[in-house]
């Protein structure tokens, strides 16, 4: 089980303004990616393969949490993009991590990208930067696992 996280202030938090807690990783499955901005192309064929299973969304769930302190790119033109991708993909949680709260508490890898797979608070999968077509495989056979056991 992760340290719980809540961003809230100046810390960050949702893209709406409402804070976000980790205590929302123990309701289901979510695939929760941690990025810096900069990093945004890095496994996308990963998260296509993710979208193309059409996951039941009362089992899973997606929360991409912004690193907006490891890019150079202005957070006011950061936050507007969230807010767009928000409207577009309104299943995924997007969430701004203003001081590398996750980096700190969590040890995850700074300006890259992690990702984690938690199945109701346990952590199952965790890769930092470009995932190899194997482990791509992998965690999507995990998700698969299970979301069939829940």
């Amino acid at each position: 089980m992760a340290p719980q996280v809540v961003l809230n202030g100046k810390d960050g938090g949702r893209v709406d303004g409402k804070p976000f807690d980790t205590k929302i990783l123990e309701r289901k499955v979510y695939l929760f990616v941690y990025a810096d901005p900069d990093k945004k192309g890095l496994n996308e064929a990963f998260f296509d393969a993710v979208k193309a299973k059409h996951f039941d969304r009362s089992k899973y769930g997606s929360i991409a949490v912004i690193n907006m302190a490891a890019t150079w790119k202005p957070n006011f033109i950061i936050a507007a993009i969230l807010k767009k991708k928000q409207k577009e993909f309104p299943d995924t949680i997007y969430v701004k991590d203003n001081r590398k709260v996750f980096v700190k508490q969590w040890q995850l890898a700074d300006d890259d990208m992690n990702v984690l797979i938690f199945d109701h608070g346990r952590l199952l999968f965790q890769k930092s930067g470009e995932m190899s077509e194997d482990e791509q495989k992998e965690a999507l056979k995990i998700l698969q696992k299970v979301l069939d056991d829940s």
